[in-house]
């Protein structure tokens, strides 16, 4: 009998796993909600959201495209689809969605279409990947009250698209601007970003 329970116990386990995709987003904990969003270099996304008060964490990572577990060679050389992209876990009574994506916003040139800053290419374009359809309706009103401000010169070409399976990037790049801070200013100085994000939002901008 024991064999029997624990031979069905291992098959039921396996069935599991391959139900779950490799990469997909782990369930968010009771209590907890879960945001994702492209906006060009992924190190550059982490610290506007991780300032935000009732962020839990943030993950740099790869979605959007087709190929499974990618690694930043891959995403980088622009053939898979996917976006350098960052995953949000918020408390959602402390922090709304809608507050979150006017941070995505003033963190991104949502009118330009060919990638961020210095960093050109598809693999680096803005993108808000919505996990329901209360989140789709709050971005969709979202560009639209922008477009209406006449705050932005030119058409917003950020994606809002369904969320899928996002995979973590390699560990050196989580926090990296913890971890290499001089590194990373050198990086987002000569980008242009900020020089940017001050032209687009002014005092708004984010940083």
């Amino acid at each position: 009998m024991r064999k029997t329970h624990l031979a069905l116990v291992t098959t039921i386990l396996a069935l599991v796993a391959l139900a779950i995709p490799a990469g997909a987003p782990a369930a968010p904990a009771a209590g907890t909600a879960v945001a994702t969003f492209a906006g060009g270099c992924f190190w550059c996304m982490e610290g506007p959201f991780d300032h935000v008060p009732g962020v839990l964490s943030t993950t740099s990572g790869y979605t959007g495209g087709s190929l499974k577990n990618p690694s930043y060679e891959q995403v980088s050389s622009g053939t898979t689809g996917h976006a350098e992209s960052v995953q949000v876990v918020y408390d959602p009574k402390k922090v709304s969605y809608a507050q979150l994506l006017e941070v995505f916003w003033h963190n991104v040139d949502p009118t330009d279409g060919g990638g961020q800053f210095c960093d050109r290419g598809n693999q680096y374009r803005t993108a808000i990947f919505v996990h329901d359809e209360e989140q789709r309706r709050l971005a969709e009103q979202s560009k639209k009250d922008l477009e209406a401000s006449g705050r932005l010169k030119r058409p917003i070409v950020t994606q809002i698209v369904p969320a899928g399976e996002f995979y973590p990037a390699e560990e050196h790049h989580q926090d990296f601007y913890k971890k290499n801070p001089v590194r990373y200013r050198f990086y987002r100085t000569n980008c242009g970003r900020d020089q940017r994000l001050k032209e687009l939002w002014g005092e708004a901008a984010g940083h």
